[in-house]
């Protein structure tokens, strides 16, 4: 017997000694670390809502509100805020509605399919933060630029020729990339890690399946 035929042998015998696991203490195993993912998805939306209310509500002093009087972006500000706020519940109401759904579960499929949901309804969420961000940054710097024009006088008014056109919206669009690329990577990095460990879950409940 070579040293190959030695080290099977060896390995079977370790393989009896461990212990040996049911489909059920799997599935229970695989359910109680799904819910524990997305009970943590659920907070952590809860924790960045307020995160962000308090820095809203202690950056938009009044030094920020005349400025936005004198752009004229008070009633788009109040705007944003209320929808942002609206879309946002909105998510975390979601958030909630899957993690009650995952403790509901009773079977597999439903687990995967709540799995899938899950990841899907996180996936948007972070579409919108991206896609809003991108939003209001242009339409903000449409009406400073728009105000800033009404209220000049023509005295003061420098008309920018095609090259400096050119020169502000190359720079804008570089300074809305960045931000966007620093926004897409806090949320990378906050969900990123969870929607990973859940997609393996949802693997390993397939793989669990096909068995």
């Amino acid at each position: 017997m070579d040293d190959l035929d030695l080290l099977k042998k060896d390995w079977k015998k370790q393989e009896a000694n461990l212990p040996h696991l049911t489909y059920e203490e799997i599935y229970k195993m695989i359910w109680k670390k799904s819910s524990s993912i997305v009970k943590w998805i659920f907070l952590i939306s809860i924790l960045e809502f307020l995160l962000g209310a308090v820095l809203n509500i202690f950056l938009a002093d009044e030094e920020y509100w005349q400025q936005m009087e004198q752009y004229n972006l008070t009633e788009f500000t109040v705007l944003v805020y209320v929808l942002s706020y609206l879309i946002t519940f909105y998510f975390i109401f979601r958030f909630y509605k899957n993690y009650r759904n995952i403790n509901a579960t009773d079977s597999a499929k439903k687990l995967m399919k709540n799995i899938l949901k899950t990841r899907k309804t996180v996936k948007h969420y972070i579409a919108f933060i991206l896609i809003s961000t991108g939003v209001v940054f242009l339409i903000t710097i449409f009406l400073m630029l728009r105000n800033h024009a009404v209220t000049t006088t023509s005295t003061q008014n420098m008309e920018f020729d095609a090259t400096q056109w050119l020169i502000f919206i190359g720079g804008t669009l570089l300074v809305l990339g960045i931000l966007l690329g620093v926004v897409w990577l806090i949320y990378r990095v906050i969900y990123g890690i969870l929607l990973r460990r859940l997609y393996k879950n949802y693997k390993e409940l397939k793989r669990l399946e096909v068995e």
